[in-house]
């Protein structure tokens, strides 16, 4: 029988309201927001490929159903792809910005 899951067993990035309003700052304190925003995804993506590992081990010992490891794995697929999409959009910013010529 398929469980339901609840909404607090659910990892959700940072609220897109929060990450929409305009920093006021130097650009140092920008930068380090940056850094923190992206270490904060990194480390989210790694504690979700953890969970997968674990409901993997419990679905081996029959402690879990498939359902539970599916949902777990796409959970985690998104949020590796989200990752990388950022980290891609900031690659390609900062080619852009060192092409460009004084």
């Amino acid at each position: 029988m398929i469980q339901p899951i609840a909404l607090s067993q659910v990892n959700q990035p940072a609220s897109i309201a929060q990450a929409s309003k305009p920093a006021a700052g130097s650009p140092s304190e920008l930068t380090e927001s940056f850094a923190s925003m992206l270490k904060n995804a990194i480390d989210g993506a790694s504690a979700q490929e953890n969970a997968v590992h674990k409901v993997n081990n419990e679905y081996l010992i029959g402690q879990t159903d498939i359902s539970q490891v599916m949902i777990v794995s796409q959970q985690a697929q998104l949020n590796l792809q989200l990752v990388t999409q950022v980290r891609n959009k900031a690659v390609e910013a900062y080619q852009e910005i060192m092409r460009m010529q004084i």
